[in-house]
């Protein structure tokens, strides 16, 4: 039997740009009831940029809630209904100045499973062309290519930790292990 929860009411503590926070009162598969804390988002899209010395392209990028710079995988939130495969590609360009001519979805990742509603869709991209870097105003970020080999070792050394672009090299890695990519 499949577990589940009831949803019976929800109450909108808050609504941002970004996200939004309900109180929901559930009944559990017991019949008892208990609260979640759910924070509501649009989602996103990221993609990885192999280039064809076996490079990936990375940003550097200061993250406040974290009070420090990190290395991520071009990425960017959906609007509201927006196409994640065009928010990817979108993007790519805007982050890295490029466009591509091949695209392998790499599925979605749940980074947050036990609150959030986030999905981040991935793709990985080859046949790179350089089509012109545009950041959003508020965007402040360095791109540079590494090394494929050398992102998967920032990976297990814990120099890269955000969830997108460690769940997805590491998709890309055991991918090519297998012939599949």
């Amino acid at each position: 039997m499949a577990h589940f929860e009831k949803t019976l009411n929800s109450d909108t503590r808050f609504e941002g740009r970004v996200f939004t926070v309900t109180v929901d009162k559930v009944e559990l598969e017991n019949g008892r009831t208990s609260t979640r804390e759910v924070v509501h988002h649009h989602g996103g899209a990221c993609i990885a940029a192999l280039t064809e010395n076996d490079e990936i392209y990375l940003v550097r990028q200061f993250r406040y809630a974290f009070g420090q710079e990190l290395w991520e995988l071009p990425a960017g939130k959906l609007e509201k209904g927006e196409d994640p495969f065009e928010a990817a590609r979108r993007e790519l360009g805007e982050e890295c100045g490029l466009t591509a001519e091949h695209f392998v979805d790499l599925g979605p990742v749940y980074p947050t499973v036990g609150y959030c509603t986030e999905i981040i869709y991935c793709w990985a991209a080859t046949g790179l062309s350089p089509c012109g870097m545009h950041l959003d105003e508020d965007e402040f970020l360095t791109p540079e290519k590494v090394p494929f080999d050398r992102a998967v070792e920032m990976v297990l050394s814990g120099e890269i930790r955000d969830g997108k672009t460690v769940a997805a090299l590491l998709k890309i890695k055991a991918l090519r292990d297998a012939g599949r990519m």
